[in-house]
Parts: structure tokens; C-alpha cells; sequence
């Protein structure tokens, strides 16, 4: 897995590590390729300004001077993936790519950074990322588009004992230990934002509320999201912009009122089913299960950020 020793002398010099392949970073070949060009130049700046912080001033030698790293970037890059997919201890992974577990320790936390910068990509505007929810709200109402948005709770290792607000975690509809995740997404399930993972315990549209989707609802008057029955406090606060499946009819309502509203309820669930392809793609990520912080993780990023290039 590891590149030959002549590529070992700075981030462009070596293509994709041999164990780059999809099945251990979940990305392609060619998406692997754009990640690697886009990220390359913002890591070696990054060690730059750490080598000059150290050194108090300007370099004294020349450029590519003394040591090299034992692990260039494209094999942090694909450790950090392969880390995050599959959640492989960095022992593992050092082993794998043969350096030092320390190595490759440092190696993922400087790799999740430039990640967690990144933006979501926007169909057919390379160039365009969306970074906040104000982003894909201002997007959404300049091209027309609906989004679909939805929650979804991955199980998680149970916080240790004696830990303040270990209970949070628990899930009220799981009945697990869980982190809940926000995503919204496009008609054609590509995920456009995700909001902080959270603790299993949060309602589904109080989660929602805390990221400023009322806000947004006020300022960009023309979007619609489709939304599940968990949404209602919403549609009810922001008619015609969140909507939510019909409600049903009152017992003894006429055979036509409850087929048409048959009807309905499956028509919406059609247009929103796109946003459940969405979250499936995020569980694929093992490192979501050892997350025990309701602060915004780079897993989430990952998923949506390099899977569509």
C-alpha cells in the first residue's frame, strides 16, 4: 500500500497509493485524483506555516532541504479515508503503510481538517461549494430547486460511566445509545449540507431549529423542502414552505377522501425517498459509531464533500 521510495519526495510526485482502491476508500479513482489536487497545496501550506511558527522566522535552506516525510500526502489522505471508512486503529494503519503509529496519527488529524473546510459540491458548478445552511437555502432559491430534508440516528459505543449527560445519548425511539445527524438533499439525492451530529435524545425538528432553518425560512420566502411527519412543528410554523405528508382523514371521512389521501401520502413519499439514498450513504462511514460529541465531525463532510466531486 505503500508508493515506491521515489515518490517520497513531496505531495504531487505520486499518484494514487496502491491501496487506493474504492472498496478501502469508498471513492474512485478519478474522485481520489481531484481530492488529492484540491487538498495537496492546502496541506503543504499548512506545514509550512507550522515549520515557521517552530523556526520563529523565514527557512534557512533551500526548499525540499533535509528530511522527507516518511508517509507524503497521498498516503495520508488515503489512511485517513481507510480510517474513516472502516474504522482501522492508526496501529493498523501504520502497520499497513509501515510507519509509526504517532505517524499516522498526526497524519489523520491534519487530513480531517482541510476535509471538514471543504464545501458541498453543486451539480454542474464546479467551482460553487455550500458551506452553511444560509448557502443552500440562497442556492436552492436562485435555481428553483426543492429540497428534501430528514434525520437520521447511527448507534453508537455507550458513553463510559459517570459521564455528565450520559443519558442524553439514549434514543427515545431507538432505545439505543445513538448520535442524530440532519441531512438535506437534492431531487436526485445528492446531499447538499449536513448539520452536527447530536446526541440520540433530540427531536428531530428541534435539531433542525438549532441550525437556523426558521431563519432561513424567512429570508428565502420561495423554497420548499419536503419533510416527514417528525416535521410538523415546522409545516405548521411555515406553511407552504415545509411540508409534511397529508394527515390523515377522521374516522368514518368517505371512501374517495381517504383513497385521494392514499394518494397523496404515497406521492410524498416518492418525491422525499431521494433524502433516505442520501443517509444511507453516510452510514457507510464506520467512525460515526465512536463519536460521543455533538460538535460538527468530518465523517459527515467525507461522505457528501468527496463522493461527488
Amino acid at each position: 500500500m505503500r508508493t515506491t521510495p521515489s515518490a517520497r519526495h513531496g505531495p504531487h510526485d505520486a499518484g494514487p497509493a496502491a491501496g487506493a482502491h474504492r472498496l478501502f476508500t469508498g471513492l474512485s479513482r478519478p474522485h481520489l485524483v481531484c481530492l488529492v489536487e484540491e487538498l495537496a497545496e492546502p496541506w503543504q501550506a499548512g506545514v509550512e506555516g507550522r515549520r515557521h511558527a517552530t523556526r520563529g522566522g523565514a527557512r534557512k535552506r533551500a526548499a525540499g532541504a533535509g528530511a522527507s516525510h516518511q508517509l507524503v500526502f497521498v498516503d495520508r489522505l488515503v489512511a485517513t479515508l481507510i480510517h474513516l471508512r472502516h474504522g482501522l486503529p492508526h496501529s493498523v494503519l501504520g502497520l499497513l503503510f509501515g510507519v509509526d503509529r504517532s505517524t499516522v496519527t498526526r497524519a489523520i488529524g491534519e487530513v480531517r481538517t482541510l476535509l471538514a473546510e471543504r464545501g458541498c459540491t453543486v451539480p454542474d458548478r464546479p467551482g460553487l461549494r455550500l458551506r452553511t445552511l444560509t448557502d443552500v437555502f440562497a442556492y436552492v432559491q436562485a435555481e428553483g430547486v426543492e429540497l428534501r430534508l430528514d434525520a437520521t440516528e447511527i448507534q453508537v459505543r455507550r458513553p463510559p460511566a459517570g459521564r455528565g449527560g450520559r443519558r442524553a445519548f439514549v434514543s427515545g425511539k431507538k432505545k439505543q445509545n445513538t448520535m442524530k445527524a440532519t441531512v438535506i438533499a437534492d431531487w436526485r439525492g445528492r446531499t447538499l449540507w449536513t448539520d452536527a451530529l447530536r446526541p440520540g435524545c433530540l427531536h428531530d425538528a428541534t435539531a433542525t431549529r438549532n441550525e437556523g432553518i426558521a431563519v432561513c425560512f424567512q429570508h428565502f420566502p420561495d423554497v420548499e423542502v419536503l419533510l416527514d411527519d417528525g416535521y410538523l412543528g415546522l409545516s405548521r410554523d411555515h406553511r407552504g414552505q415545509a411540508i409534511t405528508p397529508p394527515r390523515k382523514p377522521r374516522p368514518g371521512a368517505l371512501p374517495g377522501r381517504v383513497e385521494q389521501w392514499e394518494r397523496d401520502r404515497h406521492g410524498h413519499s416518492s418525491d422525499r425517498i431521494t433524502v433516505e439514498h442520501a443517509l444511507a450513504d453516510h452510514k457507510r462511514w464506520k467512525q460515526l459509531t465512536r463519536y460521543h460529541t455533538p460538535t460538527r465531525k468530518t465523517v459527515s463532510y467525507v461522505v457528501r464533500r468527496t463522493s461527488r466531486l
